[in-house]
């Protein structure tokens, strides 16, 4: 087979498939999402920030939550200095939240949520970051570590997970409606019961504490302008918590049911995406899994380093479309389109029809 990536749309080129073959084989992957390069000179604000933090190859994050704190917050103070604020400024507050921070704070929360980002003496800074920076993303404080890091990642999307997509019909609307109101609705209650049965108290300690917190500052903020507070927080958290539960199911969709506990059974891998060079290639969700403190610089390098791994569990890989792409393409049960992007890692290339049998296959529901 001669099959060739596309380097610029990061897809397969037509021109080098066959009628039938729509993936391309593992020998000839060229990774083009982001790696560390270091760099001799650094500017005066790299120099800054690298007093403050562990390593030179967090420095897009560390850039990232700087920004966003000195940008949003003037901002944020605007509004509420505003008795009746132009809607043109919460359009204004809302194209900038949404176009240059909203998933990337997410993901950076991700990341210095499993790896440290601030040197010990400066690890109060992350306690800021979270209770002040993270709620105009729409993570309320402390919620994400303990719902990621405290349950999630301990139970791997098997029955115990309070996120698993195990018993759910993966490509049906309703299947998922259910799962994202039932996380919205009762996550917390059900979280902390979980925690109380694994003595987790110090974690149920930082969620309530979370919550409440966030909940005072809405009902105070709420009597100063309540339409700013429904800009600045409400909406940003059950935005936030959607598309959170979108990108869970989407890495969680295709479930092998006679292997449910492989990580490389049970999630995917998104390359050569926007999403990844946005999103400190986040794509790359079964590394993750089976190294959680991976860094996020790392994860090109250990897929290529793993693909017979993946190639023998059959490994679900797709190319040039992210979690949110994903997902939206198994609400309208687009398989053919999923099987255009599928990066068959097996030497004997399968046909589209055969690709979209076995992503068929692992999206039923698991019992």
């Amino acid at each position: 087979m001669n099959i060739a990536t596309n380097r610029r749309s990061g897809r397969l080129d037509p021109a080098a498939q066959n009628a039938e073959t729509v993936a391309c084989m593992a020998a000839l992957i060229e990774i083009t999402d982001p790696v560390f390069v270091p760099m001799v000179h650094r500017g005066p604000l790299d120099r800054f920030l690298l007093h403050f933090i562990r390593e030179e190859r967090d420095l897009p994050i560390a850039k990232l939550l700087l920004s966003m704190a000195v940008v949003l917050w003037p901002l944020v103070t605007l509004l509420y200095s505003l008795s009746e604020p132009p809607w043109g400024i919460y359009v204004a507050y809302y194209f900038v939240l949404f176009g240059l921070f909203f998933d990337r704070f997410i993901l950076a929360l991700h990341n210095i949520s499993h790896r440290p980002l601030f040197k010990p003496q400066y690890r109060w800074l992350t306690r800021i970051i979270v209770w002040t920076v993270g709620p105009l993303a729409g993570e309320t404080p402390e919620a994400y570590f303990v719902h990621h890091i405290g349950m999630h990642h301990a139970e791997g999307n098997l029955p115990d997970d309070l996120s698993t997509t195990m018993k759910y019909r993966r490509d049906s609307i309703r299947g998922f409606l259910h799962y994202w109101a039932n996380f919205f609705l009762f996550i917390h209650p059900n979280l902390i019961r979980y925690l109380i049965r694994r003595k987790r108290w110090r974690l149920v300690k930082r969620l309530i504490v979370g919550e409440l917190g966030w909940l005072f500052a809405v009902l105070t903020l709420a009597r100063v302008n309540l339409i700013s507070t429904m800009v600045v927080l409400v909406v940003p958290m059950i935005l936030a918590r959607f598309l959170m539960m979108a990108g869970n199911w989407a890495q969680h969709a295709f479930v092998d049911p006679a292997d449910p506990g492989n990580d490389r059974r049970s999630s995917i891998v998104c390359i050569n995406t926007r999403y990844n060079r946005r999103c400190f290639n986040d794509g790359y969700h079964i590394g993750h899994h089976e190294r959680p403190n991976l860094h996020w610089s790392e994860m090109p390098r250990d897929f290529m380093q793993k693909r017979e791994k993946y190639a023998n569990d059959d490994a679900v890989i797709f190319e040039g479309i992210d979690y949110f792409q994903v997902w939206g393409l198994l609400m309208l049960k687009q398989y053919k389109y999923l099987a255009s992007c599928f990066v068959d890692l097996r030497d004997e290339p399968r046909s589209r029809a055969e690709i979209v049998a076995l992503l068929k296959s692992r999206t039923l529901p698991i019992h």
